[in-house]
């Protein structure tokens, strides 16, 4: 029997990384595949994980029907038996439905990899149908930290280091940015619902108001 399977974590935690570790082992067993992914941070229609690697894959747009076109390509004579899919937070509602339909009429496993929720800690579209349909979800155990050290289980949009909690669900960015740049850090439940970032965290570290205390001798310093 095939599979529908969610790999989810946050960024940082190795979705791609072990996307492009499945599909190596699944080729060095004779199996053949393809490779989608939507707004990877490297540009269109490549998987890359920010180990350094990357491979060419088929860019996911709206109106791609994944279904479709896998059913042209196995009339067009090609072999597939698995398809490997990542950013699939970005996918459409009806395409994560396509790809379940894959599964049950095709009999192709379909391993799926995104974050779960964005950066104003909602579910985005494909990961929460993916939730609803998945025959798996599978969260990935190779832990992102956040600046405290703390397990990190949230995203946070960022702008010159401060956290932003308005605007579009869907901005591509990545975890290294200049000052300026929108960026993403990962942190703690605590820290997402305080809004601090490392930079945030550094500055009010430095920062010369600090609460006053009284010495031995009762004066305040």
């Amino acid at each position: 029997m095939a599979d529908l399977v969610f790999f989810s974590g946050t960024m940082d935690c190795g979705k791609s990384t072990l996307a492009l570790q499945m599909d190596h082992n699944h080729r060095a067993r004779g199996r053949q595949g393809i490779i989608f992914t939507r707004n990877d941070r490297a540009g269109a229609a490549i998987l890359s994980s920010r180990l350094g690697l990357s491979t060419e894959a088929v860019e996911v747009g709206d109106d791609l029907d994944f279904h479709a076109h896998v059913v042209a390509l196995l009339s067009a004579g090609a072999r597939i038996d698995y398809l490997i899919c990542d950013e699939a937070q970005f996918f459409e509602s009806r395409q994560v439905d396509q790809l379940a339909r894959i599964v049950d009429d095709l009999s192709i496993d379909v391993f799926t990899f995104g974050i779960t929720t964005d950066f104003r800690t909602r579910l985005f579209p494909g990961s929460a149908r993916l939730i609803e349909l998945a025959d798996r979800v599978e969260v990935l155990q190779v832990e992102a930290l956040c600046w405290c050290g703390a397990r990190a289980t949230h995203n946070a949009r960022t702008v010159g280091g401060v956290m932003v909690v308005e605007g579009a669900q869907v901005v591509v960015g990545d975890v290294a940015v200049n000052a300026d740049q929108v960026g993403y850090e990962v942190l703690c439940r605590r820290h997402h619902r305080r809004q601090m970032t490392a930079a945030t965290a550094r500055a009010g570290a430095l920062s010369p108001d600090v609460l006053p205390f009284e010495s031995a001798s009762g004066q305040q310093i």
